[in-house]
């Protein structure tokens, strides 16, 4: 198939150094422009649920997603019963062999605590705790019919790994007022007995600030839509959350011996998520770049969310035509992308030139799909640029570093003087004698 160049559904750049890349960062950089219309109305929402709780978020989940939606908000264990019995054994077993995968991956990444001891008999260290409790927002998908299961999956199992004893579950309605069987079958089979139908950003109010029937938690997780991370943003500080997220991304590094039609796959699976996700594919090989560019407008087509895709493309795409891999590779991480696929010949070669991606996707057999459904690494990844000194979801986010201090007299006896003096520099008088009282009995 020939596509005139005319028709091709995103941009085709050449780039020679790094005076070419300016046009294509500044343009990405669009993508991340702070939105501050919904402060107002996001604040009004965390102000009516933290005074008048259950009736308050009920009243929203009336308005937006149930006109008929009653009291309790949480899903009682009978109908979560019941659907289990309406979820095929076949999707139960796949959730099952993901969540293996995912909590397997989550298990080697736990801190452990440790101790040292001085010379002197001081004892020093640190110990990783859980929070006691978290709360994750599982958006809905299209009217609750697309279940983001693989959501539940990728923030509950590292909360549980992490040994955080109670995780809150928080996911919009359908319009008759439930929760679709899936999502409800996933969570039972994690163990999770805490779910609410609620959603938007009267569901993070309530996890933050509690409500009659739900407690207030101490971190938030999970994706949302531009109304949830609002709220996430303005309840930050209150409780600890995983990360503002942007529109999803991915940046493709290609050499000829990659295959133009899966390249084309790659970035379609990102541009049908948003038109505001970005696909880029960085290449050396002009013809790659035209038989990618062929194989996205005929697989652009054939896609039930083809408006979407075509948007993004258009708007946040494009194929880029580098010098070589080296130039491609230091493109890459200037952009810093949420994921990263090295399609090339020698892809571990490129491992260690990548400084600045969310996950990184090696070889032809590593599309990113398998990292957002199976293959274990969390999907929940830093955007627009954030991969610079952010990282995933982890065990991590859901735990606490504690200090300790066991100073014996010994060390005690040293640290008066040094103390008192860095004290008195600080002008902090009550600090220098809290050190000098001990040094009697030192």
């Amino acid at each position: 198939m020939s596509v005139n160049r005319n028709e091709w559904p995103c941009e085709c750049l050449r780039c020679a150094g790094k005076e070419d890349w300016k046009t294509l960062l500044v343009r990405l950089e669009g993508r991340g422009e702070a939105d501050h219309s919904r402060d107002e109305a996001v604040r009004g929402i965390l102000d009516a649920v933290r005074r008048g709780g259950d009736a308050a978020v009920l009243d929203y989940c009336r308005q937006y997603d149930c006109p008929d939606m009653d009291l309790p908000l949480r899903v009682s264990p009978e109908a979560m019963e019941r659907a289990c019995a309406q979820v095929p054994q076949e999707d139960m077993a796949v959730i099952a062999e993901a969540a293996d995968n995912i909590r397997a991956f989550h298990e080697a990444q736990k801190d452990r605590s440790w101790f040292m001891t001085r010379a002197d008999g001081a004892v020093l260290g640190q110990r990783m705790l859980p929070v006691d409790r978290a709360g994750l927002y599982v958006p809905g998908g299209l009217g609750g019919e697309t279940p983001l299961i693989s959501s539940l999956l990728m923030t509950a199992i590292p909360a549980l790994t992490a040994g955080v004893p109670e995780v809150a579950v928080v996911s919009p309605p359908r319009r008759d007022g439930t929760l679709n069987p899936h999502l409800l079958a996933a969570a039972r089979h994690l163990g999770i007995g805490e779910v609410y139908r609620m959603g938007g950003a009267w569901a993070i109010a309530a996890l933050a600030y509690g409500t009659e029937t739900l407690a207030p938690v101490d971190v938030i997780a999970g994706p949302g839509n531009a109304w949830v991370t609002t709220a996430k943003r303005m309840v930050q500080g209150r409780v600890g959350i995983d990360m503002i997220a942007g529109p999803s991304e991915v940046l493709i590094l290609a050499d000829s011996s990659a295959n133009p039609d899966w390249i084309a796959a790659d970035m379609l699976a990102q541009a049908e998520h948003d038109p505001s996700a970005s696909a880029l594919c960085l290449v050396w090989d002009v013809a790659l770049a035209e038989r990618v560019m062929e194989r996205l407008a005929a697989r652009l087509e054939t896609l039930p969310r083809v408006d979407i895709a075509r948007r993004s493309l258009k708007d946040w795409g494009a194929v880029v035509v580098l010098p070589d891999l080296e130039h491609a590779v230091e493109l890459a991480n200037e952009v810093a992308p949420e994921h990263l696929e090295a399609l090339v010949d020698d892809p571990w070669s490129v491992l260690p030139k990548i400084r600045h991606a969310g996950a990184l996707f090696l070889g032809p057999w590593s599309p990113e799909p398998m990292g957002d459904y199976m293959a274990g690494p969390n999907h929940v990844l830093p955007t627009m640029r954030t991969a610079r000194f952010s990282s995933a979801l982890s065990v991590q986010t859901f735990t606490r570093r504690m200090s300790v201090i066991a100073a014996g007299q010994e060390f005690a006896a040293h640290c008066v003087s040094p103390v008192a003096r860095l004290a008195r520099l600080e002008q902090l008088e009550a600090h220098a004698r809290s050190m000098e009282c001990r040094a009697s009995r030192a």
